[in-house]
């Protein structure tokens, strides 16, 4: 009788810890998860953007959003295809690509992503010495940081 009292006492521990290690908050993996640029896209025009960080191991997302910087015309939903090529600290750039973005009315504020790349643990990313080119019916659009991104470079765990 004993052992059967070990066991199940044994099964209910485990199965406490499992549930407990399940639904404990996940620590955030990019820090900080959003940061601020001021872009200059030539005769596109420029201003603020944010840039919007999510990372699940090595695969890494980044958004890239801003009213000041608005679409010349009427553009449609996964129409833009977007690369953000971020400056790495080690050295190097990593480069985050995709097609995502949502529909927009001529003026709108521009939205793109998210944009897919590959990141290791320790990588520091920043926007300043980087560039977003947004190829928009064949037309290539290049925006560059005018200084580094606030708060800081995105660090990956």
């Amino acid at each position: 009788m004993r052992r059967k009292h070990l066991g199940i006492g044994a099964a209910l521990a485990a199965g406490t810890l499992a549930t407990g290690l399940a639904l404990a908050p996940g620590a955030a993996a990019v820090e900080p998860q959003t940061a601020t640029i001021t872009a200059d896209c030539g005769i596109y025009g420029g201003g603020e953007a944010t840039l919007t960080a999510t990372q699940n191991g090595t695969s890494a997302t980044i958004t890239v959003t801003s009213s000041a910087i608005t679409a010349p015309l009427a553009l449609g939903e996964d129409s833009i295809a977007s690369t953000l090529t971020l400056v790495k600290a080690s050295g190097g750039t990593t480069a985050f690509t995709g097609t995502e973005n949502p529909a927009m009315a001529a003026g709108d504020g521009v939205t793109v992503g998210p944009l897919n790349g590959t990141v290791a643990s320790g990588d520091s990313l920043e926007a300043n010495g980087g560039s977003l080119e947004m190829v928009i019916f064949g037309i290539t659009v290049t925006c560059t940081a005018q200084g580094p991104q606030s708060p800081g470079p995105f660090v990956f765990d």
